[in-house]
C-alpha cells in the first residue's frame, strides 16, 4: 500500500510563485527607480508616489466593501498600480492628479471589469493615458532643479545632442520614474526571478531599435539611438508594462509577436507621429490585439494533427476587419491625393494672410539670400540668450512699387508652458513693432491662452526698441517693459523671448 500513487487532477507541475510573490517582486524591482526619483525630484515626487498608491489600495477597499467581496488588496497588485502610475508623472502635477488616475485605474480598468486576471488593458497605463487626455497641459511640464524643460527626446527631435548621464540616472527632464539604469536593474531582477520572461522585452526593444535605424534617418549613430532606447519609457514599458500576464498574450511565441507589434508601434509613433507619449498608446493598443495573438498562435502538442475544421490560421472577423481598414485606407490616400494641391494652396494663402496681419502695409512677400543665409546659421536655437526660440522663416514686406516696408517673422518658441509656441512678428523697415498673431498657441484656458488678446498682445504694437523685457510684477511704463499675464509668466516669457528673437533678426539683416 505504501508504493500507492496519489492521483490528482490538472494541472501535475506546481509552482512557488504566487500573485503576492510576483508582485512584491515588482515592487522590490520598482523601488530604486522610486528612489531617484525622489532624491532628483524632490519631496514632491514622493509625494505623487504615496497618493498615487495610497488612493489605488483605497479604492480596491472600498468597492471590494460595497459590492461585498473578498478583499483583494492583500495580493499587492494595487500597490503595484499605483507606484506604476505615479513614477509615470511628473512630479510637477496637481497632487489630485495622481489620485484620480489610480481611482480611474484600479475602478474603471480593473474591479469594473472583474478583478485583477480580468482587465483587457493594463491598470496603469490606461490611468495615464486618462489623465493625459483629461489634463494635457498639466501632464506635460517637466522640470530639472525646478526649471521647466523639454524632454531628451523633444530635445533629440530638435536636433540637440544629448548627454547620456542624466538619462541613466533620472535626472534628466522627464516622468519620476526616468532611470534608465534603475529600471535595467529592476528589470533584470524580474527576469532573474521568474516574474517576467525575456521575449517581450527582448522583441520590443530589438524591433523599436531596428526601426529607428531603418527610418529614423540617423542609421546606427549612437547619439540618436541610444537616447531613444533609454528614455521615453522605453524600458519602463518593456519590462513592466508590456509584460503585464493578464493582457499580453500567454505563450512564448505569441509573446514575441506581441513584442514586435509594441517595438513597431513605438517606433513608427516616435518617427511619424506627433505624441510626446507614444510608448503609452503603443503599449494600450498592443494589449488590445494581445486575445487575437492568444487565438492565432497556439502550441501544437507533439504529434497532434490539427483537424480541419480548426486550420483556419484567421478568423473572418478579423479578415473582415482587414478589408474595412484596407479600403478606408485607399479612400484616404486617394482622397489625400486628389486634394494635396488645394491643400498646399489653402495653406499658402492662410500663410500669407498670418503675415499681411501683421504688416498690412505690405503688398506682397518676398525673400532673399540675406535671410535664407540667416536662417541657415541657426542651431539648435536662434540665440541661447532667447531661450528656445528658433526663425521658422522671414520675409521682406513691399509695397506695390517693390519697396521694402518690412519683414514678417515667425519663430517657434519651445519653452512655453504646453508643448511650444508659434508667432509672427511684423517688424517695419526701420526697425518698429508692427503687431504680433499667434498661429499656433495651447496654452492653459484663463491663463497662456490670455496671451493671445489684445490686453496682452497690444503691448508690442508700434514699440521700437532693442529688446523688450519681461515684468511679472505688471503697472509698465517704459516703452521696452511687457506686462506679464497673471499666472502665466512662462508663456509669457516664451512669446518676450520669440519677440526679441526676431527683433535680432530682422536687426542683422537691416544692418
Amino acid at each position: 500500500m505504501d508504493n500507492l500513487y496519489n492521483i490528482s487532477s490538472c494541472p501535475h507541475v506546481r509552482s512557488k510563485l504566487t500573485t503576492q510573490v510576483v508582485m512584491t517582486d515588482v515592487l522590490i524591482a520598482l523601488l530604486p527607480t522610486a528612489i531617484l526619483g525622489v532624491l532628483f525630484h524632490g519631496f514632491q515626487a514622493f509625494l505623487v508616489i504615496a497618493l498615487s498608491m495610497a488612493s489605488a489600495v483605497a479604492t480596491e477597499y472600498l468597492f471590494n466593501v460595497v459590492t461585498k467581496r473578498k478583499q483583494t488588496i492583500y495580493d499587492r497588485s494595487a500597490m503595484v498600480t499605483g507606484l506604476l502610475l505615479a513614477l509615470t508623472l511628473p512630479a510637477q502635477v496637481p497632487l489630485y492628479l495622481p489620485v484620480l488616475g489610480s481611482v480611474f485605474a484600479i475602478l474603471v480598468v480593473k474591479c469594473l471589469f472583474g478583478g485583477l486576471g480580468h482587465n483587457i488593458m493594463n491598470p496603469a497605463l490606461t490611468g495615464r493615458s486618462f489623465l493625459l487626455i483629461s489634463f494635457g497641459s498639466m501632464m506635460t511640464v517637466y522640470s530639472v532643479d525646478g526649471v521647466s524643460a523639454a524632454t531628451p527626446l523633444a530635445l533629440l527631435a530638435q536636433g540637440q545632442t544629448i548627454e547620456l548621464l542624466p538619462i541613466l540616472l533620472g535626472n534628466a527632464s522627464g516622468v519620476i520614474g526616468s532611470s534608465a539604469l534603475a529600471l535595467l536593474l529592476g528589470g533584470i531582477y524580474l527576469l532573474l526571478r521568474g516574474g517576467i520572461t525575456w521575449e517581450i522585452p527582448t522583441s520590443m526593444i530589438a524591433t523599436t531599435w531596428l526601426f529607428l535605424v531603418i527610418f529614423g534617418g540617423y542609421g546606427f549613430d549612437p547619439a540618436y539611438i541610444l537616447p531613444q532606447l533609454l528614455g521615453g519609457g522605453l524600458l519602463m514599458a518593456a519590462f513592466f508594462m508590456a509584460t503585464d500576464p493578464v493582457s499580453c498574450p500567454s505563450t512564448r511565441d505569441g509573446q514575441i509577436v506581441f513584442g514586435i507589434f509594441a517595438g513597431l508601434l513605438i517606433g513608427l509613433f516616435r518617427v511619424k507621429g506627433a505624441s510626446a507619449d507614444s510608448t503609452t498608446y503603443a503599449i494600450l493598443l498592443a494589449d488590445l490585439f494581445g486575445p487575437i495573438i492568444d487565438d492565432l498562435i497556439i502550441p501544437t502538442p507533439f504529434g497532434y494533427r490539427i483537424p480541419k475544421e480548426r486550420k483556419k490560421a484567421i478568423p473572418k472577423p478579423v479578415i473582415i476587419l482587414l478589408v474595412i481598414t484596407l479600403i478606408a485606407g485607399l479612400a484616404l490616400s486617394g482622397v489625400y491625393v486628389m486634394t494635396k494641391d488645394t491643400i498646399e494652396e489653402n495653406k499658402a494663402a492662410a500663410n500669407k494672410a498670418a503675415l499681411m496681419q501683421v504688416l498690412p502695409e505690405a503688398a506682397d512677400f518676398t525673400t532673399d539670400a540675406t535671410l535664407q543665409a540667416r536662417l541657415d546659421d541657426q542651431g539648435d536655437s536662434y540665440n541661447p540668450s532667447f531661450g528656445g526660440a528658433k526663425i521658422q522663416s522671414a520675409a521682406v514686406g513691399v509695397d506695390a512699387s517693390g519697396n521694402v516696408v518690412g519683414y514678417a517673422v515667425t519663430v517657434f518658441n519651445s519653452d512655453s508652458y504646453d508643448s511650444g509656441l508659434t508667432l509672427v512678428v511684423g517688424i517695419r523697415a526701420d526697425g518698429t513693432v508692427n503687431s504680433i498673431s499667434f498661429t499656433e498657441l495651447h496654452e492653459t484656458a484663463g491663463m497662456g491662452m490670455k496671451c493671445d488678446e489684445p490686453a496682452f498682445k497690444d503691448q508690442f504694437n508700434n514699440v521700437k526698441v532693442d529688446k523688450f523685457i519681461l515684468n511679472k510684477a505688471g503697472g509698465s511704463t517704459a516703452d521696452n517693459e511687457i506686462d506679464s499675464v497673471s499666472g502665466a509668466s512662462v508663456t509669457s516669457g516664451a512669446v518676450v523671448n520669440a519677440v526679441n528673437a526676431a527683433l535680432d533678426f530682422v536687426s542683422g539683416v537691416m544692418g
